[in-house]
């Protein structure tokens, strides 16, 4: 529920297909980027429709601009924080599907993917099972591990997203703090993996 993030999800896979080149994995950590309790008013709306409309403009992905943010919508991002951490449990290869589906379904469909049965009815779509899923999702243990990645993300002093980090024993380097186009990063990605991917 990040736009720079639905902006940046080709670029993020263009570099996904690059680090798996090299045997190197993407992993997923979820930053809690907004925690909302109430309703989105008016003025929230409109505000956040100008953040999509920068977005589009730098990067082209495909917006609603007209039925996006619905109205009544609570702007909580924990919910499909959480679901990615259930996939990740349950089934690691199904975490990016299932992570472009919850951007589609809101940005492009205009859909509430605060609730609980469409984030079911998305995971199975990305090929989990809804019976584990939904287990998985509602586990005390899943709500633990979402509030630990977003720990771990505020203790490592990331305030903006998408961030992409590059781990080599144990050592992390910053690819990308914000949105950066593929010819930018593929070449920064590049050197980095030559010099640690088989080191």
């Amino acid at each position: 529920m990040c736009s720079w993030c639905w902006g940046f999800a080709p670029v993020l896979q263009g570099l996904a297909e690059q680090a798996a080149e090299h045997g190197v994995p993407l992993v997923l950590k979820v930053g809690g980027l907004r925690r909302e309790q109430v309703a989105m008013d008016e003025a929230g709306r409109s505000r956040t429709l100008s953040y999509w409309q920068a977005v589009h403009n730098a990067t082209g992905q495909p917006f609603d601009f007209e039925g996006g943010l619905p109205a009544g919508l609570i702007y909580d991002t924990e919910p499909a924080c959480r679901a990615l951490v259930a996939a990740r449990g349950l089934d690691e290869s199904r975490v990016w599907p299932l992570s472009l589906l919850i951007q589609q379904a809101f940005y492009q469909q205009g859909r509430d993917v605060t609730q609980a049965a469409l984030l079911v009815e998305l995971a199975e779509a990305a090929g989990l099972s809804r019976e584990r899923f939904a287990e998985s999702y509602d586990d005390p243990a899943t709500k633990a591990e979402t509030s630990a990645d977003f720990s771990w993300v505020e203790n490592l002093g990331i305030a903006g997203f998408p961030t992409l980090l590059a781990e080599h024993q144990g050592q992390l380097a910053l690819l990308t703090n914000g949105y950066q186009p593929l010819t930018v990063l593929a070449p920064f990605l590049g050197r980095w993996l030559e010099h640690n991917a088989h080191a």
